[in-house]
């Protein structure tokens, strides 16, 4: 049990850095050891019309076996308006029960604070909320794949570019932060296998700066897909390896099956615990086929948990500035741009 509660006290840490690095000033501490947190969400952070404040707490439970309590706050959310958003709040935990769903709630109610800013506009709002939700990545149908499947049975290989993989991807240098004569700074590089994160790691540690580092931290995800060739599934599923099948239509109604298969990993450095909240950062943002390496120079003086929000403050600004992810800013007027589109389409059709 103790173990349990370890676990899931390391993971609700891993999770605060990770939203105190994406949302900033938004991020709220209002009682750190009673895990109770606040944060501010808008439409539009520049030109806001609707705000909402959401307070969470996180029982011990979380995120195993227990959801977040909650409470929105807002003079305008009221009667069936809050049922709804609250409504959508559940049914996210419910679809994602034993993960970390804080940027989902947090994502989810700034879009329906950009749905109710476009609702001023003349227009039918019937089965809005459907239309809206359908509009999804439509490339790839995902289907459950057990582990107790046959897959070695299958005959595949890694469909992997091989002049890609031979090729050293460009590596990419972040703006340093400075505390207490502590400096930090992160690196990028886009990876398609593992073979290309030795590369990146070879090639940084050529730098005499870099090699002298304290730490180097990195974490990569790679979305790997695995085609008809030499039985490499039993390898990488003996590994570890996450897998999915991606179903594709093609001409005449054939159906062409591929099995993805993600390769994730993460290394400290001796900076204990770093690489997983790194790499923890990297899949809330939602970012694939890409290397994050942070350095840290030591300076003598110890900064305590400030270092982990150094680290992932380092990694989220890279990855905004090469365009992995956007800002919360940029991510709010995007979304609204894009749903504005759609409502001006939709309207011309009728």
């Amino acid at each position: 049990m103790a173990e349990g509660d370890a676990g899931s006290d390391q993971r609700q840490n891993e999770e605060i850095e990770a939203m105190a690095a994406i949302y900033g000033e938004e991020w709220c501490v209002i009682d750190d050891c009673a895990k109770i947190f606040c944060i501010r969400i808008s439409d539009d952070i520049d030109d806001p019309k609707w705000t909402l404040c959401l307070q969470v707490m996180l029982p011990n439970e979380y995120p195993g076996t227990a959801p977040p309590i909650y409470q929105l706050n807002a003079p305008w959310l009221q009667g069936q308006e809050r049922a709804d958003l609250s409504n959508s709040l559940e049914e996210i935990y419910i679809q994602n029960i034993g993960e970390s769903i804080l940027y989902l709630w947090v994502e989810k109610i700034r879009d329906v604070l950009i749905q109710k800013s476009q609702m001023t506009e003349p227009g039918p709002d019937v089965k809005k909320k459907t239309e809206e939700e359908d509009i999804e990545c439509e490339d790839d149908l995902i289907l459950a794949c057990q582990p107790e499947n046959p897959v070695k049975a299958l005959d595949f290989d890694v469909s992997e570019n091989r002049t890609e993989i031979e090729e050293l991807p460009p590596i990419d240098h972040g703006i340093p932060i400075t505390d207490r004569r502590s400096t930090f700074q992160a690196h990028l590089a886009p990876v398609v296998c593992p073979k290309q994160v030795k590369m990146v790691l070879a090639k940084l540690y050529e730098n005499k700066k870099i090699a002298s580092a304290t730490h180097n931290i990195y974490a990569y995800r790679v979305l790997l897909r695995l085609l008809p060739g030499s039985g490499a599934v039993f390898l990488l599923w003996s590994y570890g390896a996450l897998f999915r099948l991606l179903v594709h239509t093609a001409i005449g109604c054939c159906i062409i099956i591929f099995l993805a298969c993600e390769e994730r990993d993460c290394e400290d450095d001796g900076e204990t615990a770093a690489g997983g909240r790194l790499l923890h950062l990297m899949e809330i943002l939602n970012v694939r086929n890409v290397m994050v390496v942070v350095s840290r120079w030591y300076g003598g003086i110890l900064l305590g948990p400030d270092r982990f929000k150094h680290i992932n403050n380092c990694a989220r600004n890279i990855l905004v500035e090469k365009n992995y992810t956007s800002s919360p800013e940029e991510s709010s007027k995007t979304l609204g741009k894009n749903k504005k589109v759609r409502k001006d389409k939709k309207r011309s059709e009728h």
